[in-house]
């Protein structure tokens, strides 16, 4: 968690001079629902995070975003647990850094945008309803070996509407978490984790 946060600070910090010479940017904290596709089907669950934009252009900003994802396995996971008392949840802290594109004038009420973000995302793996004993040493072993650091990709967009310095974001954004190993993709049937999100944030121009 502490190098995700270290990756999203730096990539903000070392945003180009033109960044710094343009004013102003926005802080933004946002929630949301994503549903996990599979082989299998699909999951919704909630996400939530905060995200800092600098302006590069007027209409392009240099953007730094973590948050979490809950419940991002696959649904054969939830499927299995109405029927054994054992459950297990795959959950995805990230950070990312990347660029959105802004569309008409910096003081339009209505903004469509597009972005595209790069990252890392911690999977963290729950498993409960473990009985006791000789399980649960084996159990934590187990969960070492999954519970790892992945690259993710995303791409998005939506509208913002501005209020003054208040802005209020609706999009939609997809995200893509590699699986890597054997182990690690056996928690989403096989496949790298492939997430639909839909948000909405509030945020503060400055």
């Amino acid at each position: 968690m502490r190098k995700l946060l270290m990756f999203v600070a730096l990539a903000v910090c070392a945003l180009p001079a033109t960044a710094r010479a343009q004013s102003g940017g926005e802080v933004e904290g946002f929630g949301g629902l994503t549903i996990g596709t599979s082989t299998f089907g699909s999951a919704i669950s909630p996400s939530f995070g905060g995200r800092i934009a600098g302006n590069l252009t007027p209409n392009l900003q240099a953007i730094g975003e973590v948050g979490r994802m809950a419940d991002i396995q696959s649904p054969l996971f939830d499927l299995l647990h109405e029927y054994a008392p054992v459950g297990l949840h795959v959950a995805a802290f990230y950070g990312e850094g990347g660029v959105r594109w802004l569309a008409g004038a910096p003081n339009a009420a209505i903004r469509p945008y597009g972005e595209a973000t790069a990252g890392f995302a911690k999977l963290n793996v729950n498993v409960n309803g473990v009985p006791g004993g000789i399980a649960e040493p084996i159990v934590d072993v187990a969960l070492d070996l999954v519970n790892t650091t992945r690259p993710v990709l995303g791409v998005g967009g939506g509208v913002q509407i501005h209020g003054g310095p208040v802005t209020f974001d609706v999009g939609y954004r997809y995200k893509k978490i590699s699986a890597g190993n054997a182990i690690v993709s056996a928690l989403d049937a096989g496949n790298d984790f492939h997430i639909n999100e839909v948000r909405v944030g509030v945020g503060y121009r400055f």
